[in-house]
């Protein structure tokens, strides 16, 4: 039964780990920590997170993510930002506090459009294209979210880039560099089961209808 029991423990182990390889590898050749190596697109996707973490302090992931998006913004590589994240709640608003953010940092409120449902990374990538019309964009997040977002937007038809954002040490958050191997093979999950996004909503034109 131990044996058994180690056998199926180092297997699921090896599924988790070649998925995230195979991820990493399909789409690395896309992704720069370079600005000057990032191609020219009208909108960057700026994927959420929580803005703070256990104990109230700053969330690094965070912190990092604006600061990139904002670099990018700044440098004429892109015109707009779409911050797409978590608002289920009312009491919890990942894009309101990216903008806030992002203004802080100087971006210009008019170049910044919100995704109230960005709930999962797929959920952001797809409702980029279909709710925001973009079929060609800059993700902007740390390289390990950024190589799954950009295989889920390349094999969903989408010519997808990235920008990555500064990492965080692993001992600061563990529990989100762990997750990654699972979130990788949900992600081919979602792609070979067609998985589609689970909130719609009316179509907005970056750049002709005024940000929300």
């Amino acid at each position: 039964m131990l044996a058994l029991v180690l056998v199926v423990a180092m297997s699921g182990g090896l599924v988790l780990l070649a998925s995230d390889w195979w991820i990493e590898q399909a789409a690395t050749p896309y992704a720069t920590n370079r600005i000057e190596s990032v191609p020219p697109a009208d909108v960057a996707l700026v994927l959420g997170t929580a803005p703070r973490v256990a104990g109230q302090r700053a969330n690094l992931y965070f912190e990092y993510r604006l600061d990139a998006a904002a670099e990018l913004q700044k440098s004429g590589k892109v015109k707009y930002l779409l911050v797409s994240g978590d608002n289920r709640h009312h009491d919890y608003d990942e894009p309101t506090a990216m903008r806030d953010g992002l203004i802080a940092r100087g971006v210009p409120a008019d170049a910044i459009y919100r995704d109230f449902a960005g709930i999962r990374t797929l959920d952001s990538v797809l409702r980029a294209r279909d709710v925001f019309a973009q079929s060609r964009y800059v993700v902007v997040s740390q390289a390990f979210h950024n190589h799954r977002a950009i295989w889920l937007a390349r094999q969903n038809g989408i010519e997808a880039y990235g920008f990555d954002a500064h990492d965080v040490p692993f001992d600061d958050a563990p529990m989100v560099r762990l997750r990654q191997y699972l979130s990788a093979v949900r992600a081919i999950y979602d792609v070979m089961a067609g998985s589609t996004p689970h909130h719609g909503g009316p179509r907005v034109e970056i750049g002709s209808a005024p940000p929300n």
